[in-house]
């Protein structure tokens, strides 16, 4: 993979990525939701609130409350550690996956688009 890009451009497909998912009427979620998602969805688990908060370097209720909207939304899922029953491990959901696919999508055609020329930011499909 090559990417030369300039920061102006990275941003710019940035910009059209999340325009295309606005315009899609995807969850609306923070820099701190996403980086928590994907972090859990990206890297090796097992997933921990310590663990994600030391990784991130950001508090444990930071991520706490990263996590109680990612639940709502059905995109993770917290479950006991067998192993230790005071651990509460986040798991991947059949919804976060699909969401984050879609947004990979958005991403690589809003990248696309960029190096076409459209201005629109938006995948041909809208």
């Amino acid at each position: 993979m090559n990417l030369d890009l300039t920061d102006l451009q990275a941003l710019d497909i940035w910009r059209r990525a999340i325009v295309a998912s606005v315009r899609a009427d995807a969850p609306d979620l923070s820099a701190r939701q996403m980086s928590v998602l994907l972090t859990v969805y990206l890297t090796t688990p097992p997933h921990t609130v310590r663990g994600l908060a030391d990784d991130l370097k950001v508090t444990k209720p930071v991520i706490t409350r990263a996590v109680d909207r990612l639940s709502e939304l059905g995109m993770l899922r917290r479950k006991t550690d067998p192993d230790d029953r005071r651990s509460v491990l986040l798991q991947r959901t059949v919804k976060g996956s699909v969401f984050l696919r879609e947004y990979g999508e958005l991403i690589v055609a809003a990248a696309r688009r960029a190096t076409e020329g459209d201005a629109s930011g938006l995948p041909q499909k809208y």
